[in-house]
Formats: structure tokens, sequence, C-alpha cells
């Protein structure tokens, strides 16, 4: 009884010292975490190895292939670079077992972790910012090491009643079956392979499993962490579950090349006894196991994607696609997504009104603007639905501006809808002119909403999180300003004009003010794209380009 106690409160506290070292890992990396992982997954390699990298660092796949869904549900990753990401942290995770085979079992830190753990949980606790982030992790490194010297004493007790040759030999195929299948369980259970390939190196180091099945058990703890991902991928988005299918496939390819090699390996993993320990052998048994598998699925990756694509058709609308529910676990990928949403509406809609205004497309935008609202009533209420504050001042900064965004991308599609857009008029030079300003504006707005998004989750290429503002862009930036604020000035001497012209006689005071209605209306138009296209390249982050000081508030006030 005490065996089986000490042998569960060490897996407990080894699974507890994983979760709040990963967390206080994950916390000192930060927005870091999002940045590097959309920066680093150039090509699928590249995406591999940094997704190794990355996952050794962090201690935890599931953090990073949970980044991944969301960077690629956003569009900020395509998805053979999202499977190269996946792919890696795979390999990254077996980190944990030489951490157990070089230190855990060998050296006892025991003594050395209650002061450990007493040290990190004050700073956690006293502290904050990335002091408290350190303590996490220490005290949860500290945990772990306690763990695992509480699973030894654990392991020990049970290689006294139970010995390698009362399990299955795993030189026939239903030994090698059986054992796989354990390991299977031990991580569905314990939903942890890092803790199951603790509690089997373990247990070789105390004796009651040979090397063989070590390895045995090792190959089904690696097939039992697709569980874990696949429950997750219940309810989530399409590209959640595409993500999670390709996670469990590449661990049954995986197990599948394993265990047709296995009288190879086995037979290898016993020459290197001789020098080598079985401990380390397992452990290394562990990596390659799969480093193989990525080798094998690596390079087939548009090949593996295709397959997948195909077992899980996508349904959804892009915009349904690139509002994912899994990406509000993210708060700045969320925020990227909701920021990239914005720009295609207002790129297209800039677009539709600059047709209309040129008389290509008369009856375009009478259509849209409905469907231009609904959209950014969805990033309204996604943006609504974010599980927690941005983490940083420029994160919160980044938020702030895609809010300011959003707000003037909405009045301008009011605005739009509000009524019929003159098209080209026959009425006075100064009409000719507003109309010319704001198809000049439009232009620009579609030129700076479109680099935002002219790289999406269905291109070659997806663009990393940030303000990406190239030369071209910001020039265009400035014409937009520039026929915002000449179209401004306009305005109010049109409407002078116009009113000195009902008393000429020229004019009727109803089409006076019909005239003045639609510059307004124009002038409206363009400053809510110049306000938006600012916020969106995080050029007003602090001011308001708002509305100019005009003489005339009560007529000239803009929503």
């Amino acid at each position: 009884m005490s065996t089986a106690i000490a042998i569960l409160g060490g897996v407990g506290l080894f699974l507890l010292g994983m979760t709040v070292m990963t967390d206080g890992l994950k916390a000192l990396a930060g927005s870091a975490l999002r940045t590097v992982l959309g920066k680093a997954a150039a090509t699928p390699l590249s995406g591999a190895f940094w997704g190794a990298i990355i996952t050794l660092l962090v201690q935890s796949s599931s953090a990073v292939t949970m980044t991944t869904i969301g960077l690629v549900s956003a569009g900020l990753l395509t998805f053979p670079q999202g499977l190269g990401l996946v792919f890696g942290a795979n390999v990254g995770t077996t980190g944990t077992g030489w951490l157990v085979a070089l230190i855990g079992v060998r050296v006892s830190l025991s003594a050395y972790a209650l002061p450990m753990i007493f040290i990190g949980a004050l700073a956690r606790l006293l502290a904050g910012g990335r002091i408290a982030a350190s303590g996490g992790a220490l005290a949860g490194f500290a945990l772990v090491l306690y763990g695992l010297a509480t699973l030894q004493q654990g392991m020990g007790g049970l290689a006294e009643t139970l010995h390698p040759s009362d399990l299955p030999a795993v030189l026939g195929t239903p030994g090698l079956m059986t054992l796989i299948v354990v390991g299977l369980a031990m991580t569905a259970v314990m939903q942890s392979s890092t803790a199951a390939i603790a509690v089997t190196i373990s247990a070789f180091y105390a004796g009651a499993v040979g090397l063989e099945q070590g390895a045995a058990l090792i190959v089904g703890q690696n097939i039992g962490t697709a569980t874990s991902s696949a429950l997750a991928a219940i309810g989530a988005g399409v590209t959640a579950k595409r993500l999670a299918l390709a996670y469990v496939l590449f661990k049954v390819v995986a197990a599948l090349i394993a265990i047709a090699a296995f009288p190879f390996t086995a037979a290898l993993m016993r020459a290197f006894l001789v020098s080598v320990d079985g401990m380390t052998l397992l452990a290394a048994y562990h990596t390659a196991y799969n480093v193989v598998g990525v080798a094998v699925l690596l390079p087939a990756t548009q090949w593996f994607t295709r397959i997948v694509e195909r077992l899980l058709p996508s349904r959804q609308t892009a915009l349904q696609r690139a509002l994912d529910p899994s990406v509000l676990a993210s708060p700045v990928i969320a925020v990227e997504t909701a920021r990239r949403v914005v720009a295609d509406v207002l790129s297209t809609g800039a677009a539709s009104v600059s047709a209309t205004l040129s008389g290509v497309a008369a009856g375009r935008v009478a259509q849209d603007p409905a469907a231009f609202a609904a959209a950014l009533e969805e990033v309204r209420d996604f943006l609504s639905e974010l599980k927690e504050p941005p983490g940083s001042e420029a994160e919160r900064l980044r938020l702030t501006s895609t809010l300011h965004a959003l707000d003037h991308g909405s009045r301008l599609v009011e605005v739009v809808a509000e009524g019929r857009l003159p098209g080209q008029p026959a009425g006075a030079p100064q009409d000719l002119r507003a109309v010319e300003l704001c198809a000049r504006a439009m232009r620009a707005a579609d030129m700076v909403g479109g680099s935002i998004t002219a790289e999406s989750a269905l291109s070659a290429k997806a663009t990393p999180i940030g303000w990406n503002v190239s030369p071209e862009v910001a020039a265009a930036l400035a014409d937009l300003e520039g026929a915002a604020r000449e179209l401004d000035v306009l305005r109010r001497h049109h409407r002078v004009t116009i009113l000195a012209s009902v008393a000429a006689g020229k004019l009727t005071a109803a089409q006076a003010f019909a005239q003045i209605d639609a510059v307004h209306r124009l002038d409206r138009i363009a400053h809510h794209a110049w306000s938006s296209a600012a916020y969106l390249l995080g050029r007003s982050a602090h001011d308001d380009p708002g509305p100019r000081p005009q003489p005339d508030s009560a007529a000239g006030r803009k929503e």
C-alpha cells in the first residue's frame, strides 16, 4: 500500500511541478512565444527546428501546439508551416525524458528541492512580472525533482514485488502490442507523456522493467499523447481539428515505423548497453523515435496537408476561419486576427466606394454595407470574448488601436449605408473636386488595408505579427491623410458658397442643403477611412486623428 501511495504521490508531484514550471516559463516568454513562432516558421523545416527548441525551453508541447492553432487560424501561419511547428514540438517535448534520465534518478536533489520551492513560492507571491514568473518556474522545477525522488522511492518498493519476467516479453508481437497498449493507457490516464515516461525510466532504474519493455512502453506512451489533442479538438474550429488530426496521424505513422523497426532497435540498444546506461538509452530512444517520425513526414508536408484537408474539409467562410474561438486563448493572436479582418473590410469597402464614385459600379455599394457591418459586428463580438487582457503595454496599445480602427470602420460603413453615393455629379467644380478627393482617399485606404491582408492563411506565405509598414504603405497613408484634410477644408468653403447661391437665386434651399449634405457625407467617409487606416498601422496609438477644428461645429460635426 505504501508503495502505491509513493508512486501516485510522486506522479502527482511531478505533474504539478510540470504545470507550475510551464506556467512560469510561458509567463517569462510572454508575447515572445507567439512572435518567435510566427517568425520562425518560414518553412516547415525551420518551423520544426524552432518548434523543438521553443518546446524544450517552455517545457510544454501543448502550449506550442495551442499557440500554433491560433496562429494558423488567424492567418499568421499557413497550415504546412503550422505542421512544421507541431512536428518540432514532438521532438522538443522529449527533453524532459533526458532530465529524468540524467538528473532525476541519478542525483538525489530532494534536500535542495524544498528550499527551492520556498524561494520560488516567495518570489511568486511577493514579486511581480518576470521575477514572479521566474519564481514559479523555479518552484515548479523543484517540485519535479521532489516528485521524481518520491517516485523513485515508490519504484524501489515496486521492484521488490515486480520483476521484468513478470511482464510480457517483447520478442513476440503479442507481448510488444500488450506493452504498447499499457503505455498508451498510462498516458491517457495521466494526460502527460512526460510523466508516463518518467515512470518508465524510474521503473527501469529500480529494476521493475527491462530495457526492451521500457522501449515498448515508450512507443505506447507516445501514441497516448494524441488523446489529449483529440479531446481538446472536440467542439473547436476546423483548424484545431485539422492540426489535432495531423498530430494523431503523425503519432500513428511514427508508431508503425517504431513497431516495424523494433527488433533492430532492440538489438542495437542491447549492443550499446555495454557502454551506455539503460536510462540514457531509453531517453535517446524516445528522442530518436520522434526525430525519425519528423524526418519521414516533413519532406511530405504538402502531401500530408492535402490528406488532412481532404479528410476534414472546411465548410466555414474565410471570416469564420479567421475568428476561430480557439484563437481567443492568446490575446496577442486574437487582437492581430481582429486587426486583419478590419483591414480586409476597410480594403474591400474602400475599393467598392471608389468604384462607385468613379462611376464604375454604381449599384455595388448599395448591396455591400450590410455585409461589411455584419463582419465588423462579428469582430466586435469576437474581441468581447477575450479570455484575458493583454499582458504587456505594447499589446494593450495594439488592442486599443485595433478598437479605434474597428470603431472608425463601423462609422464608415454607417455613413455609406445612409444613402446612395453621388457618383459623378454634374454640379459645381467644388462638387466634382469633393468626389475626386474622396475617391482618391478610398484608393489609398484600399492600398493600406490590402497591405495588411495581402497574405492570408490560404496563401503560400503568411506574415508575422507586426505593423508591417513599408515605404509604399506609408506613402499611401500620407496620401489618404492629405486627401481627407483637403476635403475637410473644401467642405467648409463649399458650404459657404452653396448657401450664398440660394440668396443669388441660383439654387433652391432644398437643392443647396442636398449638395451640402452630399459633400459632408464624402468628408465623413474620407475622415473615418483615414482614422481607421492610421490606427491599423499603429500611427495613432495615443492621439485620435479625429475631427479637425471647425468653425461650424454644429453643422460640420463628424460622428
